[in-house]
C-alpha cells in the first residue's frame, strides 16, 4: 500500500498525524465525546501544523498535498477520534474547496487563507428535509433584488455550524420570478437574518457540531455568490464528490481501529484453554474483516490517486465511500460481539 501510493512526503505526513493524534488527541477523545465539547485547543493546534488545510494550493496558504495525503490524513485522524477526523473533513471537502474550486479570486483570497491556516472554520450547507443526496432537490430559495439576493428557507445536519466563520450554501436562484437553477454563495456566520440552531443530540460523533441553519430575508450581496445558476449544480457535485473521498478515508480509519482492538482482545482472551484466536469462528470473521478493510482501503486511495490525476472519480468515490462505510459498520459491530457479550 505505501508503496503503491505512497511517497517519502506522504510517509512523513501520515507519522506526523498518528503521533499527534495518539498524543494530543487521544488522552481527551472520551472525555470530549462524554462532555459533547467541540475540541477548539486541538484543531487550533491542528491549524498550527498545516493540517487544516492538506490539499489546498499553496498560493492560498494551504499545504498544496495531494488527495492521496489527505485521505491518509483523515484516516489517523480517525483511528483516534472520528469527531476530529470529520471535523477537518467537513471544513476542509466541504467549508474550503467549494470556494477553491468556483470562488472568483477575490473570494479566494478573502477566505481560503484564512481557512487554509485554521484560523477560521468553514461549513457547507447543502442538506435540507428533502434534499441531500438528491441535492437537485433544493428547496431554499435566494430571489434577486437589485444587488442583493433575499434567501429564505434552511440547512439540517450542518457539520461545523456552531463553530465556522463562514459557510457556502445552495440555493435556487429567483430573478424577475423566474428560477434560474441552483447557485452557491459564501456568507460569515454573523449576518443579519440567519439563525443557528442548537448542537443536535446524537448517538456518536459528540465532539463534533451539528446544527440546523435557517434563513429568513437574509440579504446576501451579489458579490458573494460563488457559483451562478449554470455551474451551481457542477459546484456542489464536484464538491460532494471530493468530500465522499474524505468520507470512505474516515470510514476506513474507524475500522482499522476496530478491527486492531478486536484482534487484540481474541488474543487476550482465553476460552476452554485457548485464546479465542485460535477458535476457527473467531479467526475467520477476523480474516474477512481484515481483507474487507483492506479492499475498502485500495478502494479509496484509488479514487484519491484518480482525482489527483484530474480524472473523472464519481463512479470510484461513491463506490469508496459506500464499500468503506460498510466495512466500518461491520467491524464495529463485531468488535462490539467480541468485548460486551464477553463481559468487557
Amino acid at each position: 500500500m505505501d508503496k503503491l501510493f505512497f511517497s517519502e512526503e506522504h510517509i512523513m505526513l501520515v507519522n506526523m498525524v498518528a503521533d499527534f493524534a495518539r498524543s494530543e488527541i487521544e488522552p481527551i477523545a472520551r472525555e470530549l465525546d462524554h462532555e459533547s465539547r467541540f475540541p477548539k485547543d486541538i484543531i487550533n493546534k491542528m491549524g498550527d501544523l498545516g493540517l487544516m488545510g492538506i490539499p489546498v494550493p499553496e498560493k492560498y496558504g494551504g499545504a498544496g498535498m495531494d488527495t492521496v495525503a489527505y485521505a491518509a490524513a483523515i484516516m489517523e485522524l480517525a483511528k483516534v477520534d472520528a469527531s476530529v477526523a470529520i471535523t477537518v473533513a467537513a471544513h476542509t471537502s466541504l467549508g474550503t474547496m467549494p470556494i477553491v474550486i468556483s470562488g472568483s479570486e477575490k473570494q479566494k483570497k478573502e477566505y481560503v487563507p484564512k481557512l487554509a491556516s485554521g484560523k477560521m472554520l468553514g461549513a457547507f450547507g447543502l442538506t435540507e428535509p428533502d434534499a441531500g443526496s438528491d441535492a437537485g432537490a433544493t428547496k431554499t430559495t435566494a430571489e434577486k433584488n437589485g444587488d442583493f439576493y433575499i434567501v429564505n428557507g434552511g440547512k439540517i445536519f450542518i457539520t461545523n455550524a456552531g463553530v465556522s466563520g463562514i459557510f457556502s450554501f445552495t440555493t435556487q436562484i429567483i430573478e424577475n420570478g423566474e428560477n434560474k437553477g441552483i447557485g452557491a454563495f459564501v456568507v460569515p456566520t454573523d449576518i443579519d437574518g440567519l439563525t443557528i440552531g442548537p448542537p443536535e443530540k446524537k448517538m456518536g460523533w459528540k465532539a463534533s457540531d451539528t446544527r440546523q441553519l435557517f434563513f429568513e430575508n437574509m440579504s446576501v450581496p451579489e458579490a458573494n455568490m460563488i457559483a451562478e445558476p449554470a455551474e451551481g449544480f457542477k459546484t456542489f457535485l464536484k464538491t460532494l464528490t471530493g468530500g465522499r473521498i474524505s468520507v470512505a478515508a474516515l470510514a476506513v480509519g474507524t475500522a482499522e481501529i476496530a478491527y486492531e482492538k478486536a484482534l487484540r482482545y481474541s488474543k487476550e482472551r482465553s476460552a476452554f484453554g485457548k485464546k479465542i484466536h485460535q477458535f476457527q469462528p473467531v479467526s475467520f470473521k477476523l480474516a474477512n474483516m481484515a481483507t474487507q478493510i483492506e479492499a475498502a482501503k485500495l478502494l479509496t486511495f484509488h479514487a484519491a490517486w484518480k482525482k489527483d490525476q484530474g480524472l473523472d472519480i464519481a463512479k470510484e468515490a461513491a463506490m469508496a465511500k459506500l464499500f468503506a462505510s460498510e466495512v466500518a459498520m461491520k467491524t464495529q459491530l463485531m468488535l462490539f460481539k467480541f468485548t460486551v457479550a464477553m463481559d468487557m
